[in-house]
């Protein structure tokens, strides 16, 4: 590979989905996937195959749809992990399994149970064993920001001669700091003897918030490799946020001396994509993709941006996917104009009846709002894939009363499998009326994690995108709901987490740690 080149590997359909809550079904990680292949996004890791059969099911769905991206899964050192990536990855156009175990002191004598030189036979065996199935082979220890340096240098060397092209530093609890952790990649670069062989990568955590500030250090010290999710997304405080390091590297070519291949103008559509498909909405204040990210209301900013854009931006908002231009759907646009701007959009229907459906649902949504966003499509189509998951409970009707001085209540009407029931509940809210009166009909037994609340675009008009996420014996699930009135957007949203209860959507994750 040039050393020009920086490898984007995309995490956020494994990684990303070990947030608490994020879990997604097949159809939405092969629609993420998707959008990133259209960003031109390197390698795409699907998943943990070994997780479950659902994982399994996503991973080989994701083989089988992308065509001009690498797909990856997951496997710890064991043959049973690495020969299930391989069956979800064989009818990829470009496979890689990536495979790991713990390096560091701590995880190897209270994790694992492992002496040095076990894991060092351990690593060596499962890359051999991965070569079984494809040339491309990523290796990790586990932990190696605290790690010793020397026995890194003895497993890396170990593992690139077993057959390992690229090797991939995790900061796995994201413990170090940039100037150390670039040291670090330095190091190993110009100790391991047979480096030249293979691709150094990172993949850094953000509990200290500088997962992207060590990735970029790490680049700068040879790393040619970032693993990284849209949005920073994922397991504790997140990753290395991929349009971040991405926009870094483009942006200060002075000072990086390699780029990207990404479509960057891809960026923002993905971005929306993946917050509103996991619930987890994007700060306004968040670098690139924030709705703030290209806004300015200072006085002085504003005269000096009118004046020449470069004094207060540094990049332009249409190179990473902000735009104002739009063609206007209204409840007079028809269905060609509707199917034209969701394939710009980047989503595609396997059949008319879909687009039949999704027209009906955009005719139903103008006639609330004039003027119907891209950000309203997005949630629109969302809305209509969670709804394909399961129809278990369905919403027929939904009043509440709310006055000044008077206990809210709330009317609910649920179709369960064909048949009707309804049920009235008071509530100290209207929200929190009509969710006592779908508990009054379903008896779940839940708790209420979270309920959160977006607007979708701006006005009042807008649609409300709701956030419910639901805990049952240890199973954890997001709900989404979008609706010009905040309340059936709310009743939406804890039916569809409701539904994916009834059939679970989510997973175990038996691996022995995270990378």
């Amino acid at each position: 590979m040039s050393s020009d080149r920086l490898i984007i590997f995309d995490t956020t359909l494994r990684d990303g989905e070990q947030s608490p809550g994020a879990s997604m079904t097949k159809d939405e990680k092969v629609r993420i996937a998707r959008a990133l292949e259209r960003m031109a996004v390197d390698v795409i890791e699907a998943g943990f195959p070994i997780a479950s059969t659902g994982d399994f099911e996503s991973v080989q769905a994701v083989a089988r749809a992308v065509k001009d991206s690498t797909v990856c899964g997951l496997a710890r050192a064991l043959d049973r992990d690495i020969d299930r990536a391989g069956e979800a990855l064989k009818d990829a156009a470009s496979a890689r399994i990536h495979t790991f175990i713990a390096t560091s002191p701590i995880h190897m004598k209270m994790k694992l149970r492992m002496e040095p030189d076990q894991v060092v036979e351990q690593a060596v065996k499962a890359v051999k064993q991965a070569r079984k199935y494809t040339d491309n082979v990523e290796f990790s220890p586990e932990d190696a920001g605290r790690s010793e340096l020397d026995f890194l240098c003895r497993v890396l060397e170990a593992v690139i001669d077993a057959g390992a092209t690229t090797v991939n530093i995790p900061d796995t609890v994201g413990y170090n700091l940039p100037h150390q952790f670039g040291d670090l990649i330095r190091q190993l670069i110009e100790r391991v003897p047979n480096s030249d062989k293979a691709v150094f990568s990172v993949h850094c955590h953000n509990d200290l918030g500088l997962a992207v500030a060590n990735s970029l250090s790490s680049v700068l010290n040879g790393a040619r490799q970032v693993e990284c999710t849209i949005n920073g997304l994922g397991e504790r405080a997140g990753n290395a946020s991929l349009e971040e390091v991405v926009m870094a590297v483009r942006t200060r070519r002075d000072i990086f001396s390699c780029d990207t291949r990404l479509d960057t103008t891809q960026i923002v559509p993905a971005s929306r994509l993946v917050a509103g498909i996991t619930g987890f909405a994007v700060q306004p204040n968040k670098a690139i993709v924030g709705a703030n990210a290209f806004a300015h209301e200072s006085g002085i900013h504003q005269d000096g941006v009118l004046k020449s854009r470069e004094t207060y931006e540094i990049m332009r908002a249409q190179d990473v996917g902000w735009s104002d231009n739009r063609i206007v759907l209204g409840k007079h646009s028809g269905r060609n104009a509707l199917r034209s701007r969701l394939e710009e959009l980047g989503i595609s229907f396997d059949s008319e009846e879909a687009l039949n459906e999704a027209f009906t649902r955009f005719k139903a949504l103008a006639d609330k709002k004039h003027e119907i966003f891209d950000e309203d499509l997005q949630a629109l189509v969302t809305e209509a894939s969670l709804d394909a998951v399961n129809e278990h409970y369905k919403l027929v009707s939904l009043r509440v009363c709310s006055e000044t001085g008077e206990t809210p209540n709330a009317d609910v009407t649920l179709n369960i499998d064909g048949k009707e029931r309804s049920a009235s509940a008071p509530g100290g809210g209207p929200v929190d009326a009509a969710f006592k009166a779908i508990e009054a009909i379903v008896d779940s037994g839940t708790c209420l994690q979270l309920y959160s609340v977006n607007n979708i675009t701006s006005g009042t008009d807008s649609q409300g995108e709701v956030t419910v996420r639901l805990e049952k014996a240890g199973h954890i699930v997001n709900g989404q709901g979008a609706d010009t009135d905040i309340v059936i957007a709310s009743a939406r949203a804890y039916i569809n987490a409701l539904n994916k209860l009834v059939k679970p959507q989510g997973r175990e994750h038996p691996q022995l740690g995270d990378v």
